[in-house]
């Protein structure tokens, strides 16, 4: 494992571990999978873990993972105060306390100011007393470092960076999304002033892996570079020493010792020319073919009136990175066929998912559109009587066993 530092020389693995995706199992979250998983980053040299409190469950997961094996002393715990929530300086000790207790920890290593997307977040922040409560929060030592995490665009990420005194931040980056939200300018601007900073969506979401176009795959293969697409992105992001950490949502065994293993054998600056070429061309061959920039952060859920705002979109890309069949029938399989339906069609234009997207997307517009190539007149008949079978003989069966 390589290892970089933060601002105060502590040593942190360049790829850390992403909390946010753990499997789950029922209705939670199934902590003896996911404990393997952390104990094989863990013992792969990974330092930093990455959470918040909005992640169902998470918290209280990798607490309870790192106290069962003893290991809270040995790494590093990111998570964040969900600022969207804060109205009184009492709101902010109450979920700061709350999520104490589900780490099972006495403190924080690294604190962040959750989904900032301008200036005008912080600001209110500051109104409430933010800056006295993170000065007295350092001062005991429940607090050893203070971030943000940042959605927004790079001028307002500026603003932000320069307006405080910050230990570290967090933005979304990767090979895709280059030149959006804080974006290199940002990352550079950051690193100009000695702040680290820490990688979200690496991979878009999976997207960079699992949805790639054929031609993109094709450009990779014939590269003669025995890189998967996950490595290929990961590799470009620790190639440049502004990168302190990079996060991964790791779900299985086997990613994480891809992902370790990456991480032990891609120092700064060791891309080539030709490799950057390549990925000039996947990037040529995603942008033909994606139809929606959604990364599936699922910020914009839970939709007032039960739209899947992130299925949807997610099979929408599917109909021209994949198939129009393999789009519609996962379409079907993880929207259509719910039991509480999810269509575009039930939105009634609030704009509330608009208001928390860190891509800014025209969700609106794009979910009318999405909805009419994702269900044509002869799918929207067959998934509606499929519906009508499969939910009514359930209730019919309910009230044979009732009766």
């Amino acid at each position: 494992m390589q290892y970089r530092t933060d601002k105060h020389g502590e040593p942190l693995s360049i790829l850390g571990y992403g909390c946010m995706r753990f499997s789950r199992k029922g209705s939670g979250i199934d902590i003896d999978k996911a404990e393997k998983e952390i104990l094989a980053a863990y013992h792969a040299g990974v330092n930093y873990y990455d959470t918040a409190y909005i992640y169902p469950g998470s918290e209280a997961a990798l607490g309870e993972i790192l106290s069962r094996n003893h290991i809270r002393q040995k790494v590093h715990i990111a998570t964040k105060l969900p600022q969207y929530m804060i109205s009184n300086a009492a709101a902010i000790d109450r979920y700061f306390n709350e999520e104490l207790s589900r780490l099972k920890t006495d403190y924080v290593d690294y604190y962040l100011m959750h989904h900032v997307t301008d200036i005008a977040m912080w600001e209110k922040l500051k109104a409430v007393g933010i800056l006295d409560w993170i000065k007295a929060k350092k001062e005991s030592g429940a607090i050893r470092n203070i971030g943000f995490s940042y959605h927004g665009n790079t001028e307002n990420f500026l603003k932000i960076l320069n307006d405080y005194d910050w230990d570290m931040c967090q933005i979304q980056y990767n090979y895709l999304d280059e030149n959006t939200q804080a974006g290199v300018e940002g990352l550079r601007a950051a690193y100009a002033r000695g702040i680290p900073v820490v990688i979200m969506e690496p991979l878009r979401g999976g997207k960079l892996v699992n949805m790639l176009p054929e031609d993109a795959k094709k450009i990779m293969r014939a590269s003669g570079r025995p890189w998967s697409p996950a490595e290929w992105g990961l590799r470009w992001l620790y190639n440049q020493p502004e990168v302190t950490v990079v996060l991964s949502g790791m779900n299985s065994e086997e990613m994480v010792l891809e992902n370790c293993r990456t991480a032990s054998d891609a120092p700064s600056g060791s891309l080539t020319p030709a490799d950057f070429e390549v990925l000039e061309g996947v990037k040529t061959a995603i942008r033909e073919k994606e139809k929606v920039g959604c990364t599936g952060c699922r910020y914009c859920m839970p939709c007032p009136k039960g739209v899947d705002i992130p299925g949807i979109f997610r099979c929408y890309n599917a109909m021209y990175t994949e198939s129009k069949r393999e789009g519609r029938f996962q379409f079907a399989q993880t929207v259509g066929l719910t039991r509480e339906p999810a269509f575009a069609t039930q939105c009634i234009q609030c704009g509330k998912c608009e208001k928390h997207c860190p891509q800014n997307l025209p969700i609106r517009a794009k979910l009318k559109e999405a909805d009419r190539e994702l269900r044509p007149l002869p799918y929207k008949i067959g998934i509606d009587l499929v519906r009508m079978f499969m939910f009514r003989k359930g209730k019919a069966s309910r009230a044979s066993k009732n009766g």
